[in-house]
Parts: structure tokens; C-alpha cells; sequence
């Protein structure tokens, strides 16, 4: 098993690859969910902005340090996150899991700026630990600066690097449970309600997806990473830079044929 020469494209094993210039995304990468196995990639160690999809690395975080069912505050810093916000306001407090999840399923950028803050004391010193975390898991080519993934000069990723986190993410019960939510009713402090839909539109359209998480923003374009399981096939695409109306398209070129690919049972 492995990738043949150039890079783009995998050992046939009785499925066809798509098509690298027919995808929209400037970088890209699918891989086997449970062992790190490249299926496939596109100018997969180029640097660039990822958009939300960081939030995967915040929300990995969230889950690791232990404090999920613990009680947060939000402050006046956290409220004012534009431009996607949920709507928290300063005093209010919420247990971190349902914050975690509605960053999750909506992307709210007070969500991540809260959760950031209550982890690490503000949401610079929790972008340090992002790094660091992503230094652990391999990813060599990433320096976040936010929690959230609002543009910061210097921050950046790589779509390979994005797999690792996604496999990291993915591995975690809670996380998973998560991003396959396609309806939040979150509950404000004063009783308030809102529904928040997921962002991820493969969710109940492609058969087998079970989520991960978008992003956009007017430098990274539209960003996904996603996933979808099959019987013993688990696998985790990243799409980078593509458009609004292709994005869909291009991650579901690749998990259907990385779920087309049957597999290695000797894990």
C-alpha cells in the first residue's frame, strides 16, 4: 500500500481516484480514519489559512482537559467575537460541553473565544497550546493564533497537517457524538432558546458521512473537513480554498472513494 510516484494518487485497490485537477480545493487530502493511511492528496503540505476548521483543535481540547461537564463564564471579550456569533452575553454561565457542542454545530466565533479563555486565561495563551498540541500530533507545518480561526497574520495550517487533527478529534467518544448533531437546541441563561443547525451539508445527504467541520473566510475560501464510515472503512477528508458551490462536491469525490476502497483488516 501507498502512494505512487507523484504523489496524487494511491495504489489502485478497485476503486478510481478523483481527479486532482478536477477539484476545486487548491489543497487536499483524504486518509484512513484509524491509521493515518494517505488515500489520496493535492498540494496537501501547502500553508494556508483553514478557517473554522481549527475549531476542531479547539474543541479537542476542550474534551482533553477533563473540564466538560464544568461550569464557564462568559466575559464582554467573548460576546463581541464577530462575525458569526450564537449570542452568549458577558456574565452569563454555561456548562462546556454545550458550548463545545454548538461551536461544533454552528461555528460561533464567542463560543470558541469563551472556551479558549476559560481554558487557558485568554484566547492567546489558548492558541499557544493549540500549537503545541498540534506539535504533538505531527503537525509541524501549523501556528494558530486564535481559537476560533478569525484571520491573524501568521496563522496557518496545511490540509495534511488538518488530518492529523481530525484523526485526533475523531478518535474521542465525545467528539464524534458531536459532530454528528445536525439540530442544537441551545439554552440560554434567561431560558431563551435557539435552534442551531449544522453547517456541514454531506450530514444526512451523503450516506455514511457522521461530520467534522467547515470554515470559510474571504482568504481561506471554503474549507471542509469531514468524514464518513462504512462497515470497517473509516475515512477523513480535508478540502482547503475551494468555493461555495464545489466544496460539497470535491469532499464527496473523496470519501466516496475512500469508502470505496475496501479495507485493510490487518490494523
Amino acid at each position: 500500500m501507498g502512494l505512487i510516484a507523484g504523489g496524487l494518487a494511491p495504489v489502485a485497490r478497485g476503486a478510481t481516484p478523483p481527479n486532482a485537477g478536477a477539484l476545486s480545493a487548491e489543497s487536499a487530502i483524504l486518509v484512513d480514519a484509524y491509521t493515518g493511511e494517505v488515500l489520496f492528496e493535492k498540494n496537501a503540505d501547502a500553508r494556508r489559512p483553514v478557517a473554522s476548521t481549527q475549531k476542531l483543535i479547539t474543541a479537542l481540547l476542550a474534551v482533553e482537559s477533563g473540564r466538560l461537564f464544568s461550569e464557564v463564564g462568559v466575559e464582554q471579550v467573548d460576546a463581541n467575537a464577530e462575525p458569526t456569533r450564537v449570542g452568549i452575553k458577558a456574565g452569563e454561565r454555561y456548562v462546556l460541553e454545550g458550548l463545545v457542542r454548538a461551536l461544533l454545530v454552528k461555528s460561533g466565533n464567542d463560543l470558541a473565544r469563551c472556551i479558549g479563555r476559560n481554558l487557558s486565561g485568554s484566547e492567546e495563551a489558548f492558541a499557544q497550546l493549540m500549537t503545541l498540541r498540534a506539535r504533538h500530533l505531527g503537525m509541524n507545518d501549523s501556528l494558530f493564533k486564535t481559537a476560533s480561526g478569525l484571520p491573524m497574520t501568521g496563522q496557518h495550517s496545511t490540509a495534511r497537517d488538518m488530518a492529523k487533527a481530525a484523526r485526533a478529534a475523531y478518535a474521542l467518544a465525545e467528539v464524534r457524538e458531536m459532530i454528528t448533531t445536525r439540530q442544537f437546541k441551545f439554552e440560554f441563561n434567561d431560558g431563551r432558546t435557539r435552534n442551531l443547525y449544522n453547517t456541514n451539508k454531506l450530514l444526512g445527504r451523503l450516506p455514511g458521512c457522521d461530520g467534522m467541520k467547515t470554515g470559510y473566510t474571504r482568504r481561506a475560501g471554503r474549507c471542509l473537513v469531514a468524514s464518513a464510515n462504512r462497515g470497517a472503512r473509516a475515512v477523513i477528508s480535508v478540502c482547503l480554498k475551494s468555493t461555495p458551490e464545489r466544496v460539497w462536491g470535491d469532499s464527496r469525490q473523496l470519501l466516496e472513494y475512500g469508502l470505496a476502497i475496501p479495507p485493510y483488516l490487518g490494523y
